[in-house]
């Protein structure tokens, strides 16, 4: 398999990994521009950028961009002792410099949505054309299965989904499960976990929302609520589970590109007139 047939591979099976390529190439070293190397999130390599101390420290600067996820040039002097602008010096003899490129390749959100019921199937309609990797899980084997789109479809038990698999500090949580003693459940094995995702929302009252807080302070103090949001979504109006869906897609879409607090559009306009106001 070349590295661009694994690169298919990755991208139809939701994986991540990291494409690093030699963009540039001057004076002596290993690496030729238009070598490329993959890393895949357990640190596994697939092809190669030269090999050596500029192999392995490209592999760890690689892994940074699981989390980061945004695309970075970085020039190597591969002589050890000498120092050149906006370049990393490497410890090695060649004397030459290399540019990589390195490119994050993967859905850019993993969403966890506990609950395919109406809420649920309507958030994965407004999420589906956005390229995410969603998750459903349901332990509601005739639902599940009635449940149309997603890239994954786990048919278990909601916490029991949390305690065998590992959740990731940049996932996106949806809680709607069918009754509220499973979302308590679901939220008390992730904060169990000590896992601080980027996202966790929780359909819920406030109400209900009071009367969860109240216990969960007894059994965890000193925890720490920033990334949790319930009442789930933002207040857009309208509470079918359409409306709901497209709030709690916002609430998303906000947190991930930063954006909070929201305001509308012609309020970020810059000019000579606002002409909203009389």
């Amino acid at each position: 398999m070349n590295i661009y047939e694994r690169i298919a591979e990755i991208i139809q099976t939701h994986q991540k990994a990291v494409l690093v390529t030699a963009v540039e190439k001057k004076g002596q070293g290993p690496a030729e521009a238009g070598f490329k190397m993959l890393v895949m999130e357990d640190g596994k390599t697939y092809g190669t950028v030269g090999g050596g101390k500029l192999e392995l420290t490209a592999t760890e600067q690689a892994k940074t961009l699981f989390k980061t996820k945004k695309p970075i040039h970085q020039k190597y002097l591969l002589n050890d002792g000498e120092v050149l602008d906006n370049a990393q010096t490497l410890s090695m003899v060649c004397g030459g410099t290399v540019t990589l490129y390195y490119e994050y390749i993967g859905s850019p959100l993993n969403v966890y949505i506990f609950g395919a019921g109406h809420v649920g199937q309507a958030l994965m309609h407004v999420l589906e054309p956005l390229n995410y990797h969603v998750t459903v899980i349901d332990e509601r084997e005739d639902v599940l299965a009635a449940f149309k789109g997603g890239t994954r479809k786990v048919h278990k038990p909601y916490a029991q989904f949390v305690l065998e698999e590992t959740l990731s500090e940049d996932s996106y949580i949806v809680i709607c499960t069918p009754s509220h003693a499973y979302d308590y459940e679901v939220l008390n094995a992730i904060f169990n976990q000590n896992i601080q995702p980027k996202y966790m929302g929780m359909l819920c009252s406030p109400k209900k929302l009071n009367a969860y807080l109240t216990d969960l302070y007894k059994d965890f103090p000193t925890i720490d609520l920033q990334s949790f949001y319930s009442p789930i979504g933002l207040d857009l109006g309208g509470g079918s589970p359409g409306e709901i869906a497209i709030s709690i897609a916002a609430e998303i879409l906000m947190i991930h590109h930063g954006k909070a607090p929201v305001y509308s559009m012609r309020e970020s306009r810059q000019g000579k007139y606002q002409y909203w106001t009389k």
